[in-house]
């Protein structure tokens, strides 16, 4: 059994040191650094080495560290992580097991459910491990299943990666003309083309339109992709004329090949689910970091290549956005990267590696990639890996090859190995593995502990919406609860398998109640109505046609156009801090009911719209040529004196209620910075926490190591001085032998005074020997004893410190900040007629659609 060393955040226990001779396990136990990913670790092992359960060993540290990951799970085991039972019951395992394992061994599946929950239960206890860090393990990530191009877990929306990235294209060109690269080559692979996408035409005129779009800041989708191949918003490309570089017949093929993508039914999955967004990815919206798992065994080889490329450039987009670091901000762990970085192909997986490799280290986000193929893997880009974990391989043309970018990785780092590197691969046995980290004075070899999560092997996609169903049925309670709450969101979703699957978040305005009836007005004209000429009146445009509002009033032939008056008030609000750096102005634009007899407006039921400069047109919009009828104006808005009055009421309400709320960590004195998202402020509280626990450790462990470092001289030093007098003590008491058995012969021989005098002496000084000895093994008690005193003071601490930084997140709070009333501003009120779709039984429909 091998005892669990102190938990101590930021090292992760990967198991205990191993003697490779007599092929036994240690009572060491082995701690990594976490930090020392920063620098990347590269893992190499056959089928069978044990490197799986090396790999889900580390992330599960890096879990109880709470370091948020991405993981690329092209063969299926990495699910494994969610399968963590604190109680270790059959009944967990039941459900989970293979029922062709439990054949071969002759067993029902319940009954080899109980021998694997045995199994896993005996395996933890025998390195330290029970229920209690089990549940630590549980409760410290969100764990997340994300299945691109299906519903079997949570979908993930690729739109996100067509979007602007948001930064100066002039001042990161070079970077954001990577991404482009690598996002056309992703496209044109996804379509089947052969095309280069560099040197192509296709692949010219593709990054050409994704630069013409990210220059200007706008979201690009496949829609306004296929529209700008067909009309492109440039003239040229080089020196000639886009029709001449790329005729207009040509472009259209290209046009027609990504229209029948999206036209697949199965496409529509990559369009759903959650945004390819890496603070989401990394965290979830109350902050948790997350272990995200990309499953991608289902897809073709066109479609994992499409997805990994996204997936690496965008995260090397938001690795840019970050501050330097040298504390373990994430991990991006690769479960097999055969095929996506080869020593000489150059597919649009390898260049983003490469750049994480090399860059991603200063902003502290670690790579992990693993293979068990290492023949066809381009060494010279993995010498930048610090860390090599190294098990059990197949042929000597493996061992060759490893060996060769080992040697490749250590003469990057600048030292020299003396250690015969071949002799210990080739001795390596099932779960025993070499570890060399340029952070360390020597290599060591290890023996993998056991881990928390039960290795059931690759899983289907059917246990796999097995595994996200609850988070789905959460997420669907969630967003119907806010429907149920007014709080302006609606969910259209499904059943699949039993499954609530959320496809599409829609933004709900609350509507106004409709004019007629009981309402302000109730007169109808076929003319619009005298009004001051001072007021300002716009129209807004028709979008819903006439059969549409038929079919949705359900009274076909039997509907008419009515324009009903409406105020459109639109201003401005700034909200400005100096402490909290926060200057933000945003729009405010309602439209409401005529004021009451009382000149009131009842704010709280107007309808907040965006993007109205577009929708409104000078002239009544109707396109259809069908009669419009115009319903009366109210007397309290019909004059510029009176839409004055709804100007200052507007500006006064906007004062009082419009709020800005902000997030802050008062104690780190950290505050949301305005173009920052919610889970990025939240994963930048985590970091700068991290950075402070680091420091904090390093302090407190240098301060200790230098007491126990005292403390064990001391023991050698008195180990040293027993060994001394056990020796003498030793000597002493033959010396006493040998007097008494003079004493016994002078006897006979008549000189028994002497021998008794001399045998006295030799008495008393084997005496005072033997008090030396007990006195020298109750010192070494005493010392031992302080030194165990002073590593649970340490553990004491350690643990003080994991309380404070575990609960750093709750210190977010969040700030309202008010306007200045200087700060409010409006701009616009316009009376506004609102077209409504009217059948012959008084039902309405807005035209605006």
């Amino acid at each position: 059994m091998v005892t669990l060393p102190p938990e101590k955040l930021g090292s992760f226990y990967l198991g205990a040191a191993y003697d490779i001779k007599d092929k036994c396990i240690l009572g060491e136990s082995v701690n990594y650094d976490a930090r020392d990913l920063t620098t990347h670790a590269v893992c190499v092992g056959m089928t069978g080495s044990g490197k799986t359960g090396l790999c889900i060993g580390l992330l599960e540290e890096a879990a109880i560290d709470k370091v948020p990951a991405i993981i690329i799970d092209p063969k299926g085991d990495m699910t494994n992580l969610l399968l963590q039972f604190e109680c270790l019951d059959p009944s967990d395992f039941d459900k989970w097991v293979n029922a062709d394992d439990a054949g071969r061994k002759g067993m029902t599946t319940k009954e080899y459910a109980a021998a694997i929950a045995a199994k896993w239960k005996n395996g933890l206890a025998d390195w330290g491990q029970g229920q209690e860090r089990i549940e630590q393990l549980k409760n410290a990530v969100d764990y997340t299943i994300y299945t691109p191009g299906s519903d079997a877990g949570i979908p993930i929306n690729i739109l996100g990666s067509f979007a602007a990235p948001g930064i100066n294209f002039d001042e990161d060109a070079e970077m954001l003309r990577e991404r482009i690269q690598g996002t056309v080559a992703a496209l044109l692979g996804m379509v089947e083309s052969k095309a280069d996408p560099v040197r192509s035409r296709e692949g010219i005129l593709l990054s050409t339109l994704f630069e013409h779009y990210w220059r200007l800041n706008q979201n690009l989708d496949l829609a306004t992709l296929i529209q700008s191949i067909m009309k492109p918003p440039i003239k040229q490309l080089g020196v000639f004329d886009v029709d001449t570089f790329f005729p207009e017949k040509d472009r259209f093929e290209l046009a027609m090949d990504f229209n029948t993508l999206i036209a697949s039914p199965q496409f529509r999955y990559w369009l759903q689910g959650d945004a390819l967004d890496i603070d989401q990815i990394y965290f979830t919206k109350e902050g948790k970091p997350r272990h995200s798992i990309f499953y991608i065994a289902h897809l073709s080889e066109s479609e994992r290549m499409f997805f990994v490329t996204l997936l690496l450039n965008s995260l090397i987009t938001w690795m840019r956005k970050q501050s330097g670091t040298t504390s373990l901000r994430s991990l991006l762990y690769f479960d097999e990267i055969f095929g996506y970085f080869p020593p000489t192909a150059q597919p649009p997986s390898k260049k983003p590696l490469l750049t994480i490799l090399k860059q991603a280290r200063a902003f502290g986000v670690g790579a992990v990639l693993v293979t068990q193929n290492p023949v066809d893997i381009d060494y010279k880009g993995l010498s930048n890996a610090g860390t090599w974990f190294i098990g059990k391989l197949q042929t000597d043309k493996d061992k060759e090859r490893v060996l060769s970018g080992l040697e490749g990785a250590i003469a990057e780092a600048g030292a020299s190995e003396a250690t015969d590197f071949g002799k210990l691969i080739s001795a390596l046995s099932s779960r025993v593995f070499l570890m060399h980290n340029v952070h360390d004075a020597q290599p060591v070899v290890y023996h993998t502990r056991w881990v928390m999560s039960y290795l059931r092997g690759p899983m289907t996609r059917p246990q796999l919406k097995e595994l996200m169903k609850a988070k789905k049925e959460a997420r669907a309670k969630t967003v119907l609860s806010a429907k149920g709450k007014g709080q302006g969101a609606e969910a259209e979703y499904k059943e699949s398998d039993e499954n609530m699957v959320i496809q599409k978040v829609i933004a709900a305005k609350p509507a106004m109640p409709k004019l007629g009836g009981d309402s302000i007005v109730e007169k109808v004209a076929n003319t619009p109505p005298a009004v001051s000429p001072s007021v300002e009146q716009r129209f807004f445009s028709i979008w819903k046609s006439a059969a549409e509002a038929e079919r949705d009033l359900g009274r076909k032939g039997q509907v008419s156009l009515v324009y009903e008056p409406v105020i459109l008030t639109a201003g401005k609000v700034r909200f400005y801090d100096s402490k909290r750096n926060i200057d933000v102005v945003e729009d405010r634009s309602y439209l409401s009911l005529a004021p009451d007899d009382f000149g009131r407006t009842n704010w709280e039921l107007a309808e907040e719209v965006c993007d109205w400069e577009n929708a409104l047109l000078n002239q009544p919009d109707n396109p259809e040529g069908i009669a419009i009828r115009y319903e009366a104006v109210a007397d309290t808005m019909n004059t510029a004196k009176e839409l004055g009055k709804v100007k200052k009421s507007f500006s006064d309400w906007l004062y009082q209620t419009q709020r800005f709320l902000n997030l802050e960590h008062e104690d780190l004195k950290l505050y949301k910075k305005s173009n920052e998202s919610d889970q990025a402020f939240r994963m930048r509280v985590q970091q700068v926490a991290r950075e402070l626990r680091d420091e904090e450790l390093d302090e407190l462990q240098d301060k200790y190591e230098v007491k126990l470092d005292k403390i064990n001289e001391r023991i050698r030093k008195e180990e040293n001085e027993l060994a001394e007098a056990e020796a003498e003590a030793s000597s002493r008491k033959k010396a006493e032998w040998i007097g008494m058995a003079e004493t016994f012969v002078s006897i006979f021989v008549r000189r028994r005074s002497r021998s008794l005098n001399a045998n006295s002496t030799k008495s008393r000084m084997s005496k005072k020997a033997a008090l030396k000895v007990k006195a020298s093994q109750e010192e070494l008690v005493e010392l031992e004893k302080d030194f165990t005193e002073m590593e649970t003071e340490l553990k004491g601490k350690l643990d003080e410190i994991r309380q404070k930084w575990d609960t750093v997140a709750e210190g977010i709070t969040s700030r309202e900040i008010k306007p200045r009333r200087a700060d409010v501003k409006v701009d616009s009120v316009i009376l506004t007629w609102e077209p409504y779709w009217e059948s012959d039984k008084g039902q309405r429909v807005s035209a605006r659609g």
